[in-house]
């Protein structure tokens, strides 16, 4: 809760910084109220957003399903909703406010990867939703994305040419100087590189394969050295595995552990 706490005082701090420097008292009144809608709108959706941003509809594929439902079941959790992305990047995130309100989104890619290593990866989602972390990882994406495309519409419009004249140039580049950073920082707070560490061990407990999910995590790590997703990348902490790479932006966001570092981990529990 703490964090969860934590996180609406910033957004609301910087909403109401960029309202008093642009029009001082009226754009003070005008950046609070505009901070309440933010903060009140990612608190209810901000699982629904993350899931618009990616396209994710409804998965009815029963193997993938009937793996959910047993690790929820192992986890003593409802089962979540389940989502696909068509993408054929394996690849997987749970979202969502707290164990009634969940939803793992899975891409197309996952098919490729055997049963007891879906399972891995499922069990590891399932563990992110049963210890807690879903609020927590999705305001900070919610918050966090919208912070960083206002950084990358500024970066593009600086180096584009078109402002420059107008002094456009000088403004991307105090944006891109200072507000990259600072969503990554949000992000980076919010999240620690030991609740993926906890989710993998968790995970390995759910379906006692600790070698299936050190398998699943070199799989979809290799997959996405050789083809990047596009998306928001302060959602990069939902996703199992880090699906984004080639940019600076990416550097910001990353906190993962080491994939090599996870699977030693898994591999010290056989």
């Amino acid at each position: 809760m703490f964090k969860t706490i934590a996180l609406f005082g910033t957004m609301t701090g910087i909403l109401l910084g960029i309202g008093w420097l642009l029009a001082q008292g009226t754009g003070l009144a005008i950046a609070l109220i505009l901070a309440l809608i933010i903060n009140g709108f990612s608190y209810w959706y901000s699982d629904k957003m993350v899931l618009k941003w990616y396209s994710a509809k409804p998965y009815d594929e029963k193997r993938i399903n009937k793996i959910l439902e047993k690790m929820a079941f192992n986890a003593k959790i409802p089962k979540p909703q389940l989502y696909v992305i068509d993408n054929p990047v394996p690849n997987a995130l749970a979202t969502g406010r707290d164990v009634s309100h969940a939803s793992v989104a899975v891409t197309k890619g996952i098919l490729e990867l055997e049963d007891d290593e879906i399972e891995g990866v499922l069990a590891h989602e399932i563990s992110h939703i049963k210890n807690k972390d879903v609020l927590v990882a999705t305001i900070a994406a919610t918050l966090g994305g919208a912070i960083a495309f206002i950084s990358q519409m500024a970066y593009f419009g600086m180096f584009s040419g078109g402002n420059r004249e107008r002094g456009g140039g000088i403004a991307g580049l105090i944006l891109i100087v200072f507000l990259a950073p600072l969503a990554a920082t949000i992000v980076r707070l919010a999240i620690s590189r030991q609740r993926e560490y906890m989710a993998d061990y968790t995970g390995a407990l759910l379906t006692r394969k600790p070698r299936s999910l050190a398998n699943a995590l070199r799989k979809i790590s290799q997959h996405s050295q050789e083809a990047s997703m596009n998306g928001n990348l302060a959602t990069s902490h939902l996703w199992i595995v880090n699906p984004f790479r080639g940019e600076w932006f990416v550097g910001l966001f990353n906190t993962h552990p080491p994939v090599e570092r996870r699977i030693e981990r898994l591999m010290e529990m056989v």
